[in-house]
């Protein structure tokens, strides 16, 4: 044996022989030379030698390993927690019962840390049956004194240790990610040390590597801790002057070095793994698994939001693709599926209520973002999974080269995370509004991308991996407190970033070399605070580096670009210099580079700022600080050496992150008309105000399909004018104006707010606008501060919303209740001169060419789920001239014969090409009939009924009406389809249910409105504003298979037609109604519209846009007791009703729509048993009543439908991501009466004004609810409320009011409206 001073061979022998010195070497020092000559110092302090750097050191400075006594040693102390065994002299802790219990596992060293000794461990044994593992640091206290807590995080003094990849000190969280490794993931074998310094820093090693600082500030006696908890059993202390021990240790760094050995945990050998993939039978308490392991479901999906994890039944090859299909869903919840991959085993694995619970080894993507561990490491990733539907599917793969992709519909959403350890298990977590899922075989996926080729600068915002191409620059994993280092080192973020706006400086990992680029690119921005991103380099070392608050606060060594401020030390050297950080937006690239001869370059997208300062030393860092509006950043691939074509290269803001539409396509392009001063260059994609500071709107050529984005970017500004950039959605059809002079409109008014021609919305500043009147403030980023390069958008969504897009970023709904033909207008106002487009339109596939097969479902071909409102369309009104016969014209589908005087039609072959058109344009209230004739019950579907304004003689058919993508209104099932998209659901009866002999018609009202007839009925307006002229059309599709013309007949010629509707807007209303005036939406086609009360109640109701579910159906639906109905029917005044038999009035004066019941209460048995009563209310807690299912806080919903998720003002308060349900509380006190004349009071039912919005007059309207009351479990008494007037004479004034504070007492019956 050689003496523990023996100093290392210079050279490596050939062979032990030959070297006698080296032979008398013992292995282990061998070997760590061995990992010394072949890494060569290419990881960060690798920890090889007995003593750290310093200790032990001779005269002659070799390194020495001073023999230590058993006195001296570090042992475990004989006091631990209750179920630690010491063994091995108590060297080794072992855990009892690790697959009964978790904690209760912790062991302390006998004696305190010097100064520079390294307390190590080796993991012995691991379970994996928990999640979370070792733990392990410091604490002051004494070992023979402390009651061991059951965890040591539990410990509130004193402490401080790591767990996962965290640092906690007092149990509180003080640095999230405090290294690249998580003890969580480590295995057997491994070891974990830390160490005290001197300068009183504690550091962490990992199989040798340092960790960096992980506190500044330890006190100077503290105790090693460690607690075996969760998967962690045993571990044993390593001392390096054991032969045996440093073997060991030597060997797991190596195998940490090797590329194969980081994290892995090797699937059993003994287990053949199962060709196919299933569901594993371990699953979440509220889940279940069918269909022999394909399918997992939440049987009880409307009672429970959670609990519902299931896991694969083995782990994923590298490249297999596991994708499942969304069978059903509810809508009670908030949330969705969520899908992931875990190193967890779920034999062994004790499951959480959702997989983002799981604190190690998981990686989930939930919503749009992605979760590693619990916490977020992308915010915007990919397709929001809550706006998945039944039939969608979902998938995830792990890829050879560690990286982890998810799938949405076969679409790759890019790469998610990196790094993911090789054997992980595919999770899905059925969460929310996700019931069901079914592994889908043979999946067919769009192909993974491969990583970006060198020298493309293009980034993506899903995929910031794409960043840093092949240099070895990175974020270093030392960081302020606030910032979050993620993707490998790529990315950097400050997490609480609306309540933070400091404290998250990043630095690079290495110093910079000479002529090298660092760039990264902005990719999150928020609207929140002054200031943005600050960028420069500090000869500090990170391991230096006490991390201020803001890196201007460094006085030394530090150089920074803030706003357009240079600053050296603190101190600003230098102004306006050539580039302003605070203007930046989302996309904007920023680059700094030390050149040879000691000077600093900005480099903003490409382009060289120019010299910002000079005399740099040899060695800096790069540093970025994450400071007020700026939050997330990743390094792109341009980092690295220089060359030439980057300085030069002027590539533009949106090709780092373009903002493309939903579908590749055709570029967009500006309406030939346009503003006065406006003219169009580079074929109407570039739009310039010549002249002035107004008239410079521009419109889109074509309407904005749903979540089609519209998006301009600013070339050019004129900082002599004051104002901002205006854009929006209008309803007004650039050709309506003619063409002007230069292709101007001569009626477009100078500026945007004063187009009031047709529905405008409109965002100017952060003001939101309808047809020039304000209907919100402080909306999104001020567009006042758009400079040149911004990116700014219009989308309108398929939930009826307009959105506002700027740099990217969407700032949220601005509007609601938009119109589904709408063009995308701009007003290029004061300051900003010229845009340019950077949006592109979609591509469109044709539809209803696929066959109406037996088994498909009636009405569903090619609908879309988006519930819509008839809007206006725009066009002028012509009076046709009434023609004296009405046929079919001779061009039609090939499979029709006309007979009968070309008065009938027939399909004579397959299900379609069965179009004809009526020979003569729609007159004005002439009512245009044709009769169902024959149907086949073989297909499903049938006739599509509508009208075409463009010449029949010469258009060539498609196959179906619904291929028609110009100038095309149909009526098809219960739908309103314009050009081939459904603008409206739900309207009048279902045509593919109408049976022989049915009588259909049109008619065109005098406002131009289209409306649906049924055997003489009027159904309302279908489509207001119809072009004139316009010609019938009849596709006789599916079952429908023959047709006859009815002789015309003359329209409900009263001359009231429904006119132009309004919109409603949901910053107009709160609870309801918030204005005293309200517009709202088209009402409702009634089947039948024999009572004009009845007809004015139901369009108020159709104003508190209350889910159509929570009532009964039609013809059940509603009753009218106005004066005439009620005198018709032969109503008494009042009815005895429940067990004993108590009086109440009958709500004369209203209309009551029955609410559905749910069908387990026996709601008719309880109708009546019980009594009725009234309740009155008002119109802002119409709709929390009937969430809650009865007057007060229910404990569950009495109504058979699913509340909606609760809206702010609206529904009930949601207590967190989900909707589970509130919180019980005593409910208040719940005032009923027998008497709707006292329950109807003013002072208990509130009125509330609105303006119908067929005949736009204004009323004054009431809300109450009947209900059923449960005998016993009221008090009767005196009226509370203060009346001008006496009360309802036949009732007795001791018992008109009923109070009762039971839970359960009432039922809901109806609501009912009066309207004065």
């Amino acid at each position: 044996m050689v003496s523990p001073a023996q100093a290392r061979p210079e050279t490596f022998p050939n062979s032990l022989e030959s070297h006698n010195d080296f032979a008398s070497m013992e292995l282990s020092e061998v070997v760590s030379n061995t990992i010394l000559s072949t890494y060569n110092g290419g990881l960060l302090n690798v920890n090889l030698s007995s003593p750290p750097a310093g200790e032990g050191l001779g005269s002659s400075g070799a390194a020495t390993s001073p023999i230590l006594t058993s006195n001296d040693a570090l042992l475990f102390h004989e006091k631990c927690g209750t179920l630690i065994k010491l063994s091995n002299n108590n060297k080794t802790a072992e855990r009892r019962r690790p697959l009964d219990e978790f904690n209760n596992g912790v062991v302390m060293t006998n004696r305190p840390l010097r100064d520079n000794e390294m307390f190590e461990i080796r993991i012995d044994k691991l379970v994996d049956k928990w999640s979370g593992s070792i733990e392990i640091g410091v604490t002051t206290h004494n070992p023979n004194s402390l009651e061991y807590p059951a965890t040591m995080t539990n410990l509130q003094s004193g402490t401080i240790m790591m767990s996962g990849c965290g640092i906690l000190t007092n149990g509180k969280g003080t640095r999230r990610e405090y290294c690249e490794f998580s003890l969580d993931e480590l295995q057997e074998g491994d070891h974990i040390g830390l160490t005290r310094k001197s300068n009183s820093a504690l550091h962490f090693f990992i199989n040798g590597i340092d960790q960096g600082v992980a506190t500044p500030l330890t006190p100077p006696v503290v105790y090693g801790v460690v607690d075996l908890y969760g998967m962690a059993v045993k571990v044993t202390i390593v001392h390096n002057n054991n032969h045996s021990d440093r073997l060991r240790r030597n060997n797991a760094i190596l195998r940490a070095l090797s590329p194969e050995g980081a994290l892995r945990r090797a699937a059993p050998a003994a287990q053949a793994e199962p060709e196919r993939l299933l569901f594993h039978p371990n699953c979440g308490q509220k889940a279940a698994i069918t269909h022999e392991g394909r399918t997992a479901l939440r049987p009880h999906a409307t009672d429970d939001f959670n609990h519902g994890v299931v896991l694969s039944s083995r782990a994923l090859r590298d490249g297999e693709v596991f994708q499942v299909r969304i069978d059903k869903m509810v809508d009670k919840w908030a949330g969705s599926i969520e899908i992931g991959v875990t190193t967890h085993n779920p034999a062994y694995l004790q499951l959480p209520s959702t997989m983002t619970n799981l604190r190690s080894g998981t990686w989930m993507m939930t919503g749009n973002g992605v979760m590693h561990n619990g916490t977020t490491i992308l915010d915007e990733y990919g397709h929001n999974l809550d706006r998945l539907k039944a039939g969608d599917t979902v998938g995830v793969v792990r890829r050879e080269d560690g990286t982890l992709h998810f799938f949405v519909n076969g679409m790759t959403q890019g790469p998610a995370a990196w790094n993911v350890p090789p054997g992980v298990y595919a999770v899905v977590d059925l969460y929310g509004q996700a019931a069901q899922a079914t592994i889908v075989d043979d999946v067919e996926v769009s192909p993974v991308p491969e990583s970006l080729p060198e020298g493309n600068n293009q980034v993506s915002p899903s995929s910031p991996s794409s960043g840093a191409g092949g240099s070895d620059l990175r974020f270093h994993q030392l960081h302020g407190s606030n910032a979050v280092i993620t993707n490998g080192g790529r990315t950097a973020l400050r997490h609480n970033c609306r309540s933070e706006f400091n404290d998250a400086i990043v630095i690079s990992n290495r110093a910079l070399r000479d002529g090298e680029l660092f760039e990264i690119v902005i990719q999150k921005m928020v609207d929140r605070w002054s200031g943005s991103i600050e960028a420069g380099v500090t000869a500090i070392r990170p391991e230096d580096l006490e991390f201020p608050n803001t890196m201007t606060d460094i006085d030394y060594d530090t150089w920074m670009l803030s706003g357009t401020a240079i600053m050296q030390d603190g101190n600003t050297m230098r102004n306006n210099y050539g580039c302003d950080l605070d203007a930046l937006g989302t996309g904007a690239r920023i680059g700094m580079m030390r050149t040879a001869k000691g000077d600093l370059h900005y480099f903003i997208n490409g382009q060289d700022q120019g010299a910002a300062c000079s005399g740099l030393p040899p060695e800096v860092y790069a540093v970025v600080d994450l400071y007020g509006q700026c939050v997330q950043v990743s390094i792109t691939n341009a980092t690295g050496p220089m060359d030439n074509s980057l300085a030069t290269s002027n590539t533009a803001t949106e090709k780092s992150f373009p903002l493309h539409s939903p579908v590749a396509g055709v570029a967009h392009r500006f309406h030939s008309t346009c503003g006065k001063n406006v003219t169009l260059e580079e074929d109407g994609t570039r739009a310039v105000r010549a002249a002035g500071y107004a008239h410079g709107l521009v419109f889109s050529t074509k309407e904005l399909r749903a979540e089609e984005v519209f998006e301009v970017k600013v070339e050019e500004l004129d900082e002599k004018w004051a104002g901002s950039l205006r854009l929006g959605l209008t309803t007004l059809a650039p050709g309506e104006m003619g063409p002007g002079a230069g292709g101007s409109g001569p009626g477009l008014p100078p500026s945007l707010p004063e187009l009031r021609t047709k529905t405008t919305w409109m965002v100017s500043s952060c003001e939101v606008r309808r047809d020039g009147q304000l209907q919100r403030m402080n909306y999104g980023r001020n567009l006042e501060r758009l400079g040149v390069g911004s990116r700014v958008g219009v989308r309108r969504g398929a939930d009826d919303t307009m959105h506002i897009l700027v740099d990217g970023e969407d700032m949220g709904p601005a509007a609601t209740g938009i119109a589904k033909n709408v063009w995308a207008v701009l007003d290029l106002y004061g300051p900003v001169r010229s845009v340019s487009i950077v949006s592109s339109t979609r591509l469109e596939e044709s539809e209803g060419t696929q066959p109406p097969s037996p088994s498909s479902d009636t009405g569903s071909e090619g609908e879309e789920d988006d519930e819509g409102e008839e809007h206006g369309l725009g066009g002028q009104n012509e009076v046709g001239i009434i023609p004296t016969t009405l046929e079919f014209l001779e061009n039609h589908g090939k499979n029709i014969l006309l007979s009968n005087g070309n008065r009938t039609a027939t399909r004579v072959a397959s299900y379609n090409q069965g179009i004809v058109v009526i020979n003569q344009p729609l007159v004005p209230q002439l009512l245009v009939q044709v009769r169902i004739d024959f149907l086949n019950r073989q297909w499903t579907s049938s006739l599509v009924l509508g009208v075409i304004t463009c010449a029949p003689e010469r258009l060539n058919f498609p196959a179906s009406a619904c291929a028609l993508k110009r100038a095309a209104w149909l009526l098809r099932g219960r739908g309103v389809f314009h050009n081939g998209l459904k603008i409206c659901e739900k309207f009048g009866p279902n045509l593919d249910t109408c049976p022989e002999g049915t009588i259909l018609g049109l008619r065109l009202d005098s406002s131009g409105g289209l409306h649906l007839h049924v055997n003489g009925v009027d159904q309302g307006v279908a489509v207001p504003d119809v072009p004139q002229p316009c010609h019938a059309l009849v596709d006789l599709y599916g079952q429908c298979e023959q047709v006859t013309i009815v002789n015309p007949e003359p329209g409900a010629a009263s001359g009231k037609s429904a006119g132009t509707q309004g919109d409603m807007e949901k910053a107009d209303m709160v609870d309801g109604i918030k204005e005293s005036v309200c517009w709202g939406p088209p009402p409702a086609a009634s089947p039948l519209k024999s009572c004009e009360y009845h007809a004015l109640c139901s369009r108020f109701r159709e104003l508190l846009l209350l889910p159509e579910d929570y009532f009964m159906p039609p013809p059940k639906r509603s009753l009218c007791y106005c004066e005439s109905c009620r005198k018709l029917r032969g109503d008494e005044a009042h009815r005895r009703r429940g067990e004993p038999p108590r009086e109440y009035a009958l709500p004369f004066g209203w209309c009551r729509f029955n609410l559905r019941v749910n069908p387990r209460l026996e709601a008719g048995t309880l109708t009546k048993k019980w009594h009725m009563a009234y309740h009155g209310s008002n119109v802002a807690a119409v709709r929390r009543v009937l969430d809650r299912g009865e007057l007060g806080a229910g404990t569950a919903s009495i109504l058979s439908c699913r509340p909606l998720k609760g809206e702010p003002g609206v529904g009930f308060e949601e207590p967190g991501e989900n909707c589970a349900p509130p919180r019980e509380e005593q409910p208040p006190p719940v005032l009923l009466s027998p008497s709707l004349q006292y329950a109807g009071a003013e002072t208990l039912a509130s009125k509330v004004q609105f303006r119908d919005p067929k005949s736009q007059r204004t009323h004054q309207a009431q809300v109450a609810f009947q209900v059923c009351v449960r005998p016993g479990s009221y008090t009767p008494g005196p009226p509370s409320a203060a009346l001008g007037e006496p009360p309802d004479p036949h009732f007795s004034p001791a018992e008109l009011e009923w109070v009762t504070k039971e839970k359960g007492a009432t039922l809901l019956y109806a609501l009912l409206v009066r309207v004065e």
